[in-house]
């Protein structure tokens, strides 16, 4: 981010998990074990300081892990991305759905053949990276499934609203549920609130009619307002849903295919903003050959 001076509105606020249950306090006392075991800080909060940090009456706990954890907007960190690889020269095809991907005999060489409605590209070698969406590759089909995550976004909040909930710190937040939720105060102080449901429609169907979800925003509205009473009748201005990639272990999956020729790397189950770049090394080293700590 710094070396291509990305505007992804960084910032370095840590993270804190919190439990909202009895059952998850113990796994957030493991959790803090497990931290100390491997030399990473993270601090074990009871109620009453969790509730310091950020107010909620359903926090019985939370586990704040103050670095190593950065809170960015994605989508112009993705965007970022891209003006960083065209200007080191890459170019790139957009609406260009691939309809083929085959090995074949480039002259005396292997190579890959990437063929489009409009075209087609050969390269010695290729790397897959559809994740959520379909796949030339039926490694990836068998692997992965599309499943639909919905967030929403409040009106920007009061000095006063700000004052009932605290989050002086503007950590990123997270409950420790397998249905959970995340949230995060923007630049301009609205609250975007997010999880809960992972849809999946039969055929591994994605598409834009897929992005809402009215039953699936009441549900999280009413999840809000008993995470934050004090705030009932904050309006909520933006809501939309997207295709995350999960697989049967919530991992990511990786391997390759067409003789070694193909790598690829799927399946992040929304955490892909910092795995992917891990994905995408494992994939480099699979498609060069090489044996790496990873």
């Amino acid at each position: 981010v710094e070396r291509h001076a990305i505007d992804c509105t960084p910032e370095h606020t840590g993270e804190l998990n919190v439990a909202v249950t009895p059952w998850q306090v113990e796994g957030l006392t493991e959790s803090a074990a497990a931290h100390r075991d491997h030399g990473m800080e993270a601090t074990l909060l009871d109620a009453a300081q969790t509730r310091a940090q950020v107010d909620s009456p359903t926090y019985l706990a939370g586990l704040w892990r103050r670095d190593g954890v950065v809170l960015v907007d994605p989508a112009r960190l993705a965007w970022g991305l891209r003006s960083a690889a065209e200007g080191l020269g890459v170019r790139f095809f957009d609406r260009s759905p691939v309809r083929s991907l085959r090995t074949e005999t480039d002259g005396d060489h292997p190579a890959v053949r990437v063929r489009t409605e409009g075209g087609s590209v050969v390269a010695e070698r290729a790397v897959v990276a559809t994740n959520a969406f379909r796949s030339p590759v039926r490694q990836i089909s068998r692997s992965v499934a599309p499943v639909y995550d919905h967030v929403l976004v409040t009106e920007p909040l009061s000095e006063a609203q700000r004052a009932s909930v605290g989050w002086s710190g503007r950590q990123g937040l997270s409950d420790v549920g397998n249905q959970f939720h995340y949230y995060r105060l923007t630049p301009d102080d609205r609250i975007l609130w997010g999880g809960w449901d992972a849809l999946y429609h039969f055929g591994n169907r994605v598409g834009p009619a897929l992005e809402q979800s009215p039953t699936t925003s009441r549900t999280l509205a009413r999840h809000f307002f008993e995470t934050f009473p004090q705030l009932e009748g904050l309006r909520f201005t933006h809501r939309w849903g997207g295709p995350i990639a999960t697989t049967s272990r919530f991992t990511c999956a990786w391997g390759t295919s067409h003789g070694g020729r193909v790598a690829w790397a799927a399946g992040y189950t929304g955490l892909g903003v910092g795995a992917s770049r891990f994905g995408a090394r494992v994939a480099l080293d699979l498609i060069d050959g090489q044996e790496t700590e990873r």
